[in-house]
């Protein structure tokens, strides 16, 4: 036996047979299983080891404050801060190795806001009768398996038992993993990039592995640089090269690559070291020739895919832009660096290609120039940012920035 410990959260008034049938699968791999019941008004199918009275209580409110008005919008909410708290607690004292839950769309959302608060990781496996659809919502930016129920949860048959079983074992085999997430003695660094990007940012990553430091690359489609962010957070990434900050632009326009109102600013509170590119960030992008908004329809529209369209900033829109970046960086308070390529943010933005406007980005660069504090050092390159030579600087620069804190 290895000695693991699987918490299992479900409703166990209404998913208390297959919380059971779950927890023999579970013993049965030679696993503990520690059951958490987030329940609030029918009985209790299936014994709790953590009851619905002690999750209500860590969430706030007492289970019999909840019943006075037993409605989803009060108890949800309580009920996921409790088996939050619970469960952060369990892992951080070592007595909890993994997660599994099932449910429809109330289970199903009550039960990831819980996964979502816990380390990248750690495992956690959601049994949803949602997993065929877009996840987005419920997945966000950790690394929660989603596994299709097919059927309802509602009752024991041949399928549903085969399907639990399956999940017992995906979370188990995920728990008795000996690779742990650890920490290097040199910091980890995250690498931003697109598609339009992608030859400078390799290049930039050669130089980087080359002297020895690992890199961890974010597609920057605005999940991907949230990720980033929420592993500086937690002591994951060390350091970073934004080569792509595309999701600056997109998030100030409402389109496709949002990266939330955080984004630019975290490196910045915690004192990484940050290297800082524009990477496409003159590029709005959104999915078929047809969804591009009535105000950009008379511009180039390029497309990058069949489903994604590409659109430019204009001269007045890249100087907004600069002045959100200028926002957004003021955070950082230890040295920097601004790295800009003068001849093009991209491959679709060298001369010859349809967005290539200097005289936009040059307003960009006015704005960076004007409002950037001292100790964010702005260095400006007359070439493109796919020339092998500037995503090398740009890799030497973080490298330069790393070690004089070392």
């Amino acid at each position: 036996m290895s000695g693991k410990t699987i918490v299992i959260l479900a409703t166990l008034d209404t998913k208390g047979r297959e919380a059971q049938y779950l927890r023999e699968q579970i013993e049965a791999l030679g696993d503990r299983a520690l059951v958490v019941d987030t329940g609030v008004t029918g009985t209790p199918a299936a014994r709790a080891d953590v009851t619905r009275e002690e999750v209500a209580e860590a969430g706030g409110m007492t289970l019999a404050r909840i019943l006075e008005s037993p409605t989803r919008e009060v108890a949800a909410p309580v009920m996921a801060d409790g088996a939050t708290k619970i469960m952060l607690e369990l892992a951080a004292e070592g007595k909890a190795h993994g997660i599994v839950a099932m449910g429809g769309t109330q289970g199903t959302t009550l039960s990831t806001t819980v996964m979502r608060a816990l380390p990248y990781g750690f495992p956690k496996v959601m049994v949803s009768t949602m997993a065929s659809g877009n996840v987005a919502p419920w997945v966000d930016i950790k690394d929660i398996t989603m596994m299709f129920s097919v059927t309802d949860i509602l009752g024991l048959n041949p399928v549903m038992r085969k399907i639990l079983a399956n999940a017992a074992g995906a979370v188990c085999g995920m728990a008795d993993v000996e690779v742990q997430l650890e920490r290097g003695g040199r910091p980890l660094v995250g690498v931003t990039t697109v598609g339009i990007t992608t030859r400078g940012a390799m290049r930039a990553i050669e130089v980087l592995e080359e002297a020895g430091y690992e890199t961890i690359v974010f597609h920057a489609i605005g999940p991907g640089g949230r990720a980033m962010e929420q592993m500086m957070k937690e002591g994951i990434i060390g350091a970073v090269l934004d080569f792509s900050t595309i999701e600056v632009s997109n998030e100030m326009y409402h389109a496709l690559l949002a990266g939330g109102p955080e984004r630019l600013t975290t490196a910045g509170k915690l004192g990484l070291p940050q290297v800082l590119c524009p990477g496409a960030i003159e590029v709005l992008v959104y999915n078929e020739p047809h969804t591009v908004p009535a105000r950009y329809q008379g511009r180039t529209l390029i497309p990058h895919s069949p489903k994604i369209t590409d659109v430019r900033l204009n001269k007045e829109e890249m100087a907004e832009v600069g002045r959100e970046v200028v926002r957004r960086l003021h955070y950082t308070t230890d040295e920097a660096v601004f790295l800009i390529p003068t001849a093009g943010y991209d491959s679709y933005a060298v001369k010859g290609m349809g967005f290539y406007d200097p005289e936009a980005d040059a307003a960009f660069v006015a704005e960076l120039k004007e409002g950037l504090p001292e100790n964010i050092r702005i260095v400006e390159r007359d070439t493109h940012i796919d020339d092998p030579a500037f995503a090398a600087e740009a890799a030497r620069m973080l490298i330069s920035l790393i070690e004089a804190r070392a």
